[in-house]
């Protein structure tokens, strides 16, 4: 068994003015996505110029960081929204839903898009393959932070925590108990699926052309499968729990709409590429 790193979450602080490791892995993804959107603007057939990468991203971070942390208090902690609105910006603390940057950066696209007066799917197309290392650092994030622990577990790489900073995963244990029993590392799961796998998957997919909406498609789709799958062995929010049958949980309630839209994309994509293949002969 592995025992946690007792990471302090803020990474550096000058007087007044606190640094947070989980700000600059949002950072981090940031200036990722922009140096792989600068290198794919040198694709010609893509039409894509540096400049409009630099917009792009700016309106990304906007979509994430306004749709991420509104759609976690919506989905989340809409309790803790009601109690005290300000709550809403207390980014620092944690507590922002991919799901919900989802939304922000669809949004964020359609605007990007009417400005350059290029379809919606021409933006998320180019858009898709940049987005997972940012998955990657932020699930990084949520490690250092020590948030969204997965179920108790034996197998090796299971993480004990110290019972002074999680009281919760210490509770049924005898007084004195200084480790908590392992647990599965959830967030390390997802920055290695969400992250890696599916930057891995998507930028190879991406090499070649593919017809409008089949990268997007399969965005949706891989991203709502490993989020399905890592729910199994994550816990689940406190004061939400599961909502049915003791394993559905809000993660993959809100991943199937993905999986759904992201064959549909495909399938529409393909579709159409075979009908204006048979059109021209």
């Amino acid at each position: 068994m592995l025992v946690y790193p007792d990471i302090h979450p803020i990474a550096l602080s000058l007087g007044p003015l606190k640094i947070h490791w989980y700000g600059l892995m949002y950072l981090i993804g940031f200036i990722a996505a922009w140096m792989l959107g600068r290198w794919r603007a040198r694709r010609p057939d893509l039409g894509w110029t540096p400049e409009m990468v630099d917009d792009l991203i700016f309106y990304g971070v906007i979509g994430v960081v306004v749709g991420g942390r509104l759609g976690y208090m919506l989905f989340y902690g809409l309790d803790q929204l009601l109690a005290n609105p300000i709550n809403l910006l207390k980014v620092w603390e944690g507590g922002m839903s991919f799901h919900g940057g989802l939304l922000g950066v669809m949004v964020a696209a359609y605007l990007l898009a009417r400005r350059y007066r290029l379809g919606f799917f021409q933006v998320s197309d180019f858009l898709a393959p940049l987005v997972p290392p940012g998955l990657f650092a932020g699930r990084i994030g949520n490690f250092i932070n020590g948030e969204l622990w997965g179920h108790r577990t034996q197998v090796p790489w299971g993480v004990q925590l110290p019972c002074d900073r999680f009281a919760q995963q210490c509770l049924d244990q005898a007084p004195g108990t200084t480790l908590s029993p392992a647990v599965h590392p959830s967030q390390l799961y997802e920055a290695v699926l969400e992250g890696m796998a599916l930057f891995i998957l998507l930028w190879l997919f991406a090499r070649r052309p593919r017809p409008t909406m089949a990268i997007s498609g399969l965005f949706l789709l891989a991203y709502g499968v490993f989020r399905v799958l890592v729910e199994f062995v994550r816990t689940p929010d406190a004061h939400i729990g599961y909502l049915a049958f003791g394993w559905l949980t809000m993660g993959q309630v809100l991943s199937l709409p993905m999986i759904v839209g992201g064959l549909l994309l495909m399938a529409l994509a393909y579709r159409r590429q075979v009908m204006s293949l048979r059109r021209s002969t």
